[in-house]
């Protein structure tokens, strides 16, 4: 039996001030074919997964806190037990707006790597409105910021 425990994760922090914890798929010591399962926590008050699409289709399960979820040309206020159905290809920004963190569950199928985790970490994320389509009117701004290099 192979078991991911949350708490012996340590996980990646980026610059959009949020912690993703490979639960299955990636770091993980679980790998599946079919899907990958993570947990992200989004700092209060602007944490955010930026602006990005790729090509699985996915679920963000809010576990705890409240944010806005950006789909496509779509914009809305999720809170804790809801679930976001987010289809292949279509950009999408999820945002904590209170000021306590929001942690949420993602499953995406197939399995894989997502190309905007590298693109963070790069610096290389599409800029909505530029080299990706805008963000919805009235969202808050995406995070394209490269991480700082640790000297």
């Amino acid at each position: 039996m192979i078991v991911a425990d949350l708490s012996q994760i340590p996980g990646r922090t980026y610059s959009a001030r949020r912690k993703t914890q490979n639960l299955v798929g990636g770091a993980s010591p679980i790998q599946a074919t079919h899907f990958c399962i993570g947990h992200v926590t989004l700092e209060p008050n602007g944490g955010q997964v930026p602006w990005h699409n790729q090509d699985q289709e996915e679920v963000y399960f809010i576990v705890e806190g409240s944010g806005e979820m950006c789909l496509g040309e779509e914009r809305r206020n999720v809170t804790a037990g809801q679930a976001v159905y987010i289809p292949h290809t279509v950009f999408h920004q999820l945002t904590n707006t209170g000021d306590k963190p929001m942690r949420m569950i993602y499953c995406y199928g197939p399995a894989g790597d997502v190309a905007h985790w590298r693109q963070e970490l790069e610096g290389t994320l599409p800029r909505a409105g530029i080299e990706a389509p805008p963000l919805p009117p009235g969202a808050h701004p995406q995070c394209t910021e490269k991480p700082r290099s640790r000297s």
